[in-house]
């Protein structure tokens, strides 16, 4: 159980993106934290994100990661165009 409402969550989260987001940035890509809603990070990646095979690796195995790492190791992360 994640001992976060969603609302306290949003800065923290906001602030481990943006430790992340040079990465993503170097590549081409580009992060937005969309909304955070029963505990899952919504997120966008655009640019070169956007449909390279490593999307889901640079999303799972960074961000997830960074965010797990920095706040709560239960956390989850969500590319929302990956959702249907």
């Amino acid at each position: 159980m994640i001992p976060f409402s969603d609302e306290e969550l949003l800065e923290p989260v906001q602030a481990s993106i943006d430790v992340i987001r040079p990465m993503i940035e170097a590549d081409g890509g580009g992060i937005e934290l969309v909304e955070i809603k029963n505990g899952v990070i919504y997120v966008r990646l655009s640019g070169h994100c956007v449909g390279c095979a490593a999307s889901n690796t640079t999303l799972k195995m960074g961000v997830e990661r960074q965010i797990r790492n920095d706040i709560h190791p239960e956390l989850v992360v969500e590319n929302i165009t990956n959702q249907k």
